[in-house]
């Protein structure tokens, strides 16, 4: 599945990508470290756990994928990888959610990059896959990732303490979210009347 608007691209990552992957996560490894997930210490006695290799996040996201609990996404500008998009946690029955996580290259932060994305992933869960509820997760400290989502228009719920492992400590967050009944006309839509003009702060 590939989803496009203008310049933006949402596609599968692969295991191809490895070596464009690589390149712009190590270029902005300063930039992301404070936002990215880590493994917390195991249990006295325990080794601790590997992080994994890029061909093995890419077999565990294609078969989260496979199962219907993932829909991972590689960001690419102008035709250039810049960032990566994830719906995770999917969950069917009764609930018919997901959450959304995000990165992007900092030289094209502020260009509409990310809510763009965001947007594109949104409307298909919601209008092809099914989805009801859409939520995004964000430390209360990022404030430019916070922007994205107050642009598009998610409800803040709260925060949820110490909610994930980022940075090498458990941190709260902030919970952002939409329901399908939200956005009628579709996130993208509104996205475009109310983006502005010129590009906002450097930052995704």
């Amino acid at each position: 599945m590939v989803l496009t608007d203008g310049e933006v691209t949402l596609r599968p990552i692969r295991v191809r990508d490895q070596r464009e992957w690589r390149e712009v996560n190590r270029r902005n490894r300063d930039w992301l470290r404070p936002w990215e997930a880590t493994i917390p210490p195991p249990p006295p006695g325990l080794a601790p756990p590997h992080r994994p290799t890029y061909r093995q996040m890419v077999r565990h996201l294609r078969a989260e994928a496979h199962a219907g609990r993932m829909l991972p996404f590689v960001v690419e500008y102008r035709g250039r990888l810049v960032g990566q998009l994830t719906v995770a946690g999917i969950a069917w029955g009764s609930m018919c959610s997901g959450h959304v996580g995000y990165w992007v290259d900092q030289e094209v932060a502020g260009r509409g990059v990310i809510p763009t994305a965001v947007a594109l992933a949104v409307d298909h869960c919601f209008r092809s896959v099914g989805l009801h509820r859409i939520e995004i997760c964000i430390r209360p400290e990022n404030t430019p990732s916070r922007r994205v989502v107050e642009k598009l228009g998610f409800r803040e719920e709260g925060i949820r303490p110490r909610y994930l492992h980022i940075d090498g400590a458990w941190r709260d967050h902030a919970v952002y979210a939409l329901t399908a009944e939200e956005v009628p006309e579709g996130l993208l839509n509104r996205w475009r009347r109310g983006k502005p003009r010129t590009p906002g702060a450097p930052h995704k």
